[in-house]
């Protein structure tokens, strides 16, 4: 779906993992399929603190490399901030975050931490990557059931950002494109009704859609995790994703 000059694009913080670098996941980002973002502005900040030690993507991008708060990676960052928002205790003047996706994310372990943070179930759409190889495979699992309705997007690799153009090249993952495309442009389509004044609110809280907009041309997209499987990378739903169709 092609993004009109009277559509505001919305806005992508992208952190990166440890010790690499922000233009080092905007390269990583640039070899997925550009539709699936072309809607948003990315943008690839570099973290806080210089890398306090040796970087795994030496000899393969130039430095300098950083880290976020001597910790880890941006996705495990990315999802605090999200689960403290919630809670109301950061962030209290911006506005709620809308998407989250994450590469090989995972919790805190601190419980002091936890027991705010996930207190509740996140109530923002995500797309969680975990690789059959990953060493947080098991971390990013956890990470996703902290979240309402994650989609969830299995690929062969390790500690890695898939290489979504290449993988997804034949006819059945191409269904997995498809699936992250349509999360990308559902989040988007309905910023945009937000934005134009096009829902209305009820006095009960509830959102009310004018009757032209209740029967849009739609296109169910669930799909179950066998159906994308070989030779690539599998999708695994855990709601049905209605996508009107542009």
């Amino acid at each position: 779906m092609a993004t009109s000059q009277d559509e505001k694009k919305m806005k992508i913080l992208c952190l990166h993992g440890f010790r690499t670098s922000g233009s080092f996941l905007q390269r990583q980002i640039s070899k997925w399929d550009p539709s699936i973002f072309s809607q948003f502005d990315l943008d690839f900040p570099d973290g806080v603190f210089p890398a306090g030690g040796k970087s795994e993507i030496e000899g393969i991008f130039p430095p300098p490399y950083f880290e976020w708060f001597q910790f880890d990676k941006g996705a495990t960052l990315s999802a605090l901030l999200l689960g403290y928002q919630a809670q109301g205790k950061v962030l209290k003047d911006h506005p709620p975050f809308k998407l989250f996706v994450s590469v090989s994310g995972s919790k805190f372990r601190d419980p002091s931490i936890c027991d705010v943070a996930y207190k509740d179930t996140i109530k923002v759409k995500s797309v969680h990557f975990i690789g059959a190889k990953d060493w947080l495979k098991e971390p990013s699992e956890e990470l996703a059931t902290a979240f309402d309705s994650p989609l969830i997007i299995r690929h062969p690799q390790g500690h890695t950002v898939p290489r979504l153009g290449s993988i997804l090249c034949c006819n059945t993952d191409e269904a997995a494109t498809e699936q992250v495309r349509a999360w990308t442009t559902e989040i988007f389509s309905h910023n945009n009704k937000i934005l134009k004044g096009e829902n209305h609110e009820l006095e009960n809280g509830e959102t009310k859609v004018d009757d032209e907009e209740k029967q849009p041309e739609e296109v169910s997209n669930k799909i179950d995790t066998a159906q994308v499987q070989q030779d690539g990378i599998g999708i695994e739903l855990k709601r049905e994703v209605e996508v009107v169709k542009a």
